[in-house]
């Protein structure tokens, strides 16, 4: 690490697996085949940077690419090296089909106690059309293993508005990963990203702008019906199961990235790795400084959260009174059913947040 931390402030660590078995159509993710695993070079390099003084973390997350396809031993040396805070929430992201029971027993042993997989869909055909590796089955499969493992913070994704998508799919994903004993869920909307398979070659039958909020507000009915809280525009959880890691990124707290592609923010200042695998592994990719985070960061953040944005920490972090121009568009905002504004603070409701983008376009 390059920079000290303020000794209050709560940290972070996310550790970037690169690696994947095959790449999905909708990812724009930096990723590295992976098809034998995580080469030990790969780890030796993490190690490395791991191994620099730095606090002790909060959270650890592992993230991806794959990083279920990292052998126990060696997930157990980089917690090692990274030494987190004893009930530390240690965050591993798995594909169904890049688990067994026994790498996942490993990972418990090893220290990880929280879970995140990738399901998407409860429908095969749609799992295919996505370029997914693993069936509705093995999904629930994988969730049952979890379970007998140990753990008891699991995590699935959703994903909406996908190719002939329906209200349907959603309930029968939701029932998914509920039976399968999840305690948070990830809704979020497709999205065609520049450079992905599904951007090259567009599928047919996606729904348009309108429907696909329909699906958004219909998912987060269904979710809080199943006893999911939101408390992000696409985050769900049991009471008391939200995400510590990914609550210090909206909330502007401390993380360090490790790994290409992994970003930073220390002190109030951002930090990214570039995409360079090989650079990484021989020791001569470096950091690279890409700006500070101010306050339109923070207010860009805040309306993430169901708790919105609080006037008084706003103004902490740099930010200026809103204008009598601004109030009169929030109090639009506001009779119009997408936000709540007492003039101390400012949430976006379901609505609001299907249409954050024109909401911020104005407050910036």
């Amino acid at each position: 690490m390059q920079q000290a931390m303020r000794p209050d402030d709560r940290f972070g660590i996310y550790i970037h697996i690169p690696y994947c078995r095959a790449r999905c159509r909708y990812c724009d993710f930096y990723t590295r085949p992976g098809a034998r695993g995580v080469p030990q070079a790969y780890v030796g390099a993490l190690l490395r940077e791991l191994r620099r003084p730095h606090p002790a973390p909060d959270t650890v997350y592992f993230g991806g690419g794959t990083p279920a396809l990292l052998t126990p031993a060696q997930a157990a040396a980089l917690l090692k090296a990274a030494a987190p805070r004893p009930g530390a929430e240690i965050t591993l992201e798995a594909n169904p089909d890049a688990v067994t029971p026994e790498t996942l027993a490993g990972f418990y042993a090893a220290g990880v106690n929280r879970l995140s997989f990738g399901v998407q869909s409860a429908r095969d055909a749609q799992l295919r059309r996505l370029g997914r590796l693993h069936t509705a089955a093995g999904a629930a499969q994988a969730l049952a293993w979890a379970r007998a493992a140990g753990f008891r913070d699991l995590c699935g994704d959703i994903m909406l508005a996908l190719p002939g998508y329906s209200n349907a799919e959603f309930d029968e994903t939701l029932s998914l990963l509920a039976e399968g004993g999840c305690t948070h869920i990830s809704a979020y909307l497709l999205k065609i990203e520049p450079g992905t398979a599904f951007a090259a070659r567009r599928p047919e039958g996606l729904p348009d702008a309108d429907a696909a909020a329909e699906f958004y507000l219909y998912a987060v009915e269904k979710l809080a019906q199943a006893g999911y809280r939101q408390y992000e525009i696409s985050n769900f959880a049991k009471p008391g199961h939200e995400g510590r890691h990914n609550l210090l990124y909206w909330n502007c707290r401390d993380y360090w990235g490790v790994g290409p592609a992994a970003h930073s923010c220390l002190n109030g200042v951002r930090r990214f790795w570039p995409g360079d695998t090989e650079g990484f592994i021989a020791g001569t990719l470096r950091e690279q400084e890409e700006g500070v985070c101010d306050a339109e960061d923070f207010l860009l953040m805040q309306l993430r959260l169901t708790k919105g944005l609080r006037m008084d920490e706003y103004a902490a972090h740099g930010g200026e009174p809103f204008t009598p121009a601004q109030q009169a568009f929030l109090r639009q905002c506001e009779a119009h059913g997408y936000a709540a504004w007492d003039g101390e603070t400012l949430r976006l409701t379901p609505a609001g947040m299907v249409v954050q983008n024109a909401i911020l376009e104005e407050l910036i």
